[in-house]
């Protein structure tokens, strides 16, 4: 990746040349004008929400209330949507009002919509693009299957006002991706390697862009795209719109924040500690590799309902080796990994989110980005290098407030993460099993306060 963008230089913008666009379109709503600072601040108390920065909006609690113009709202409501989620009411008044934002709210919170609906209405407000010109609307997405996912989002909520969007990533032909980049699109969903590609070739330029997106910025920086992400960035108008999105909060993605953005807000929903969703039933067997498999296999005959179940694994190897095992003792399962081609992730996905084969053996391109309703299991076979992953795998399941269940199997090669794993068990309400709070070297109650041995 090294050599990639490497023709790319940063564009010296000449701010006074530039044409001036529109980016603040918030206006509140009459409701939320008569509602107190005192009962916005108890709701963003319930709801687990802190947030900093300078003339704070306040949350708006309905579709009505957010001032989306007719077209939108009509597009929400007939998704059905009963109610915007917290960081939705929080976040459509800052975007709206133009500002900078970082988002930091973990998977499944609803952050698709609370950038996208704003972003139709910012391209909405701009001139008609002109031939040769490049997207008013750009979100930088760590994998294509985050990709697919936004795009998915953008042709529901984007066809009633004919934005055009593409999907750029890599692992496919170009070709249809430059026609769509040529024929001109408002909005362009891409990870970062396939565009630096088009922006290299000439096949299309960001100089348009005054709305910029980098969802799940801390999983770009965990993938080491930073130096693309800083190449990206250089080519667009530094008084852009932009708002990041991350699951968590490390030192990284901070400076990243402070580099892009300009008086943001920061918001957050929950803690900024890692923290686990109290739905989710955790089981953690301290076993070795050569147990694993057994165990698996009886955690699927007396926890598995039927429902979809994913499982993670840590090499591509590994990830078919598991697929053939599991197939051949009875249960039907695809794998997904970086080494299948497009094709296959998406005919796997597929099958996985329609139910035919309800079992997804996958490597970590699977942990974000990947929204596949009903998950009711998620099995950690081989434990993750760091409990952020964890965090986001286990995720995957007990989505918009159902229930599920995950199993990790926890070797001595996964030692130093037993006391975080340990106070993420406690915190949840699940028990921690006897030969973790071993190896953590400590003594951790679980929801009755006591300990119990696992199976």
């Amino acid at each position: 990746m090294g050599a990639l963008g490497a023709n790319l230089r940063s564009i010296q913008w000449d701010m006074s040349k530039l044409p001036v666009f529109e980016k603040n379109f918030y206006i509140e709503h009459p409701d939320v004008t008569a509602r107190s600072d005192q009962v916005a601040a108890g709701w963003r108390a319930e709801k687990g929400i802190t947030i900093m920065g300078e003339g704070i909006p306040k949350p708006v609690f309905t579709f009505e209330e957010a001032s989306m113009p007719e077209y939108v709202l009509n597009e929400v409501i007939k998704q059905g949507f009963p109610c915007p989620t917290p960081i939705q009411c929080q976040g459509w008044p800052m975007a709206l009002l133009g500002r900078d934002m970082v988002g930091i709210s973990a998977t499944g919170s609803g952050k698709t919509l609370a950038f996208l609906l704003p972003a139709m209405i910012h391209i909405n407000a701009q001139p008609y693009l002109q031939p040769g010109d490049g997207p008013i609307v750009l979100v930088v997405a760590p994998t294509r299957e985050l990709a697919v996912q936004i795009k998915v989002e953008c042709d529901k909520f984007g066809h009633s006002s004919g934005i055009k969007n593409t999907c750029v990533y890599g692992g496919v032909p170009k070709r249809t991706q430059v026609m769509d980049l040529q024929r001109g699109v408002e909005i362009v969903i891409a990870t970062p390697g396939r565009l630096i590609d088009h922006l290299e070739s000439g096949k299309t330029n960001l100089r348009r862009v005054t709305y910029l997106v980098l969802d799940e910025a801390d999983r770009m920086l965990d993938m080491g795209f930073e130096p693309q992400i800083r190449k990206i960035v250089g080519q667009i108008r530094p008084d852009r719109q932009t708002l990041m999105w991350s699951a968590t909060w490390p030192k990284e993605v901070q400076a990243l924040a402070r580099d892009f953005l300009t008086n943001y807000y920061q918001v957050t929903v929950g803690s900024l500690d890692l923290s686990a969703n109290k739905d989710i039933r955790q089981y953690v067997e301290v076993l070795e590799d050569w147990d694993k498999y057994s165990k698996l296999l009886q955690y699927l005959r007396e926890h598995n309902d039927g429902g979809r179940v994913l499982i993670f694994v840590e090499t591509k190897k590994g990830a078919d080796q598991l697929v053939r095992s599991l197939r051949a003792d009875g249960w039907p399962a695809n794998a997904i990994h970086g080494d299948k081609t497009q094709d296959e992730r998406d005919y796997a996905l597929k099958e996985f989110r329609e139910g035919r084969k309800n079992m997804l053996v996958a490597t970590d391109v699977a942990s974000r980005g990947i929204d596949v309703k009903d998950i009711r299991m998620v099995i950690n076979f081989d434990f993750p290098n760091n409990l952020e992953d964890y965090i986001h795998r286990i995720g995957r399941t007990a989505r918009a407030g159902a229930k599920g269940t995950s199993v990790a199997f926890f070797t001595s090669k996964n030692a130093r993460c037993a006391r975080d794993l340990a106070k993420i068990l406690s915190e949840s309400g699940n028990d921690v099993p006897p030969a973790l709070a071993g190896m953590s070297g400590g003594s951790y109650g679980g929801a009755s306060g006591g300990q119990r041995r696992y199976r």
